[in-house]
């Protein structure tokens, strides 16, 4: 995500914060527990989970297109003994053209 450049007022990044430990959960968060379930095939119950999005976030350098556009999220869970994140990209994936970048050895994940 370091690639986003905002630099030229296009785009915006925020979060939601969601502490669950004692209280209701809301749909979101009972969603991204459904969704560690599925995919780990293993009981899950947040205690803490953020949402980051970055909306319509311009590729780096933004002064030479602001056009080229994503949209993403990462959303952080822990039930404070594991701990999960789940990445989620618009439609389409990365839309970014990296052939355009500085550095040509780009991920979309972590390592």
């Amino acid at each position: 995500w370091d690639n986003a450049d905002f630099s030229r007022g296009v785009g915006t990044t925020f979060y939601q914060e969601f502490s669950t430990l004692n209280t209701a959960k809301p749909p979101f968060v009972r969603d991204v527990e459904a969704k560690v379930r599925r995919y780990l095939r293993s009981s899950y119950s947040a205690a803490w989970t953020l949402k980051i999005t970055w909306e319509k976030a311009p590729v780096y350098t933004a002064w030479t297109d602001t056009r080229r556009t994503i949209t993403y999220q990462a959303v952080l869970t822990t039930d404070g003994f594991r701990s999960y994140i789940l990445m989620l990209y618009q439609d389409g994936g990365m839309q970014w053209d990296y052939t355009m970048l500085t550095s040509t050895n780009v991920l979309i994940g972590y390592t």
